[in-house]
């Protein structure tokens, strides 16, 4: 089995996130794409909705699609926030499977990775998704960093570059607007009846 692992803090889940993840699925062969929140993101400071309100997000928007799951492992209380220590949990979850990260091009830029080697070591392919903003140049100065010898296992979904993005999301919540089709119908009923990220506090 090939199985997709998209990560983040899905803070909330929108529409490009799902377009990636079935573009990744359909040009890579992927059985089955993972939806893994994660409650210790190191990079970007903590979400704003909870883990539970994030999970519930992420059901509604993929109950449509059979080859979409949400996997929890990143949550759990022991769970370091880290992908070279997600990435072997998920392997031993999962025994048997062939391993693909799935990325936007901006986490990749914009973040310190620890232990980049240990990340690419599990997996058939570390993919990236292309951001509006983010300059091929950028991206190829990271790469560059990479060993040799795990190095191709990296590479860029051809796919145009999507400017949505969920700090938009969280912004546009904040000043009172409407983010109805930037997200599913069910994350946008989730957020309304929630009353999350500033809603109704204005």
């Amino acid at each position: 089995m090939r199985i997709g692992i998209f990560g983040g803090t899905f803070d909330p889940i929108h529409n490009a996130h799902l377009f990636v993840a079935e573009s990744a699925r359909l040009i890579e062969g992927l059985d089955r794409v993972l939806f893994v929140p994660t409650t210790n993101q190191h990079y970007r400071g903590g979400a704003q909705a909870d883990a539970v309100h994030r999970c519930a997000m992420i059901l509604g928007a993929i109950a449509g699609n059979d080859a979409f799951a949400l996997d929890e492992s990143d949550l759990a209380p022991d769970a370091s926030g880290f992908t070279a220590d997600l990435l072997p949990r998920l392997a031993a979850k999962y025994p048997g499977a062939s391993l693909t990260f799935l990325i936007g091009a901006d986490s990749v830029v914009n973040n310190e990775w620890q232990r980049f080697e240990d990340v690419l070591e599990p997996l058939e392919k570390f993919l990236i998704a292309p951001r509006a903003g983010v300059k091929a140049d950028a991206l190829q100065r990271v790469i560059s960093f990479v060993p040799p010898n795990v190095r191709d296992r990296i590479s860029t979904l051809n796919l145009p570059e999507l400017p949505e993005s969920a700090t938009l999301i969280r912004t546009l919540l904040a000043q009172g607007r409407s983010v109805r089709y930037l997200v599913p119908d069910a994350v946008w009923a989730y957020i309304e009846a929630q009353k999350l990220y500033g809603i109704g506090s204005q």
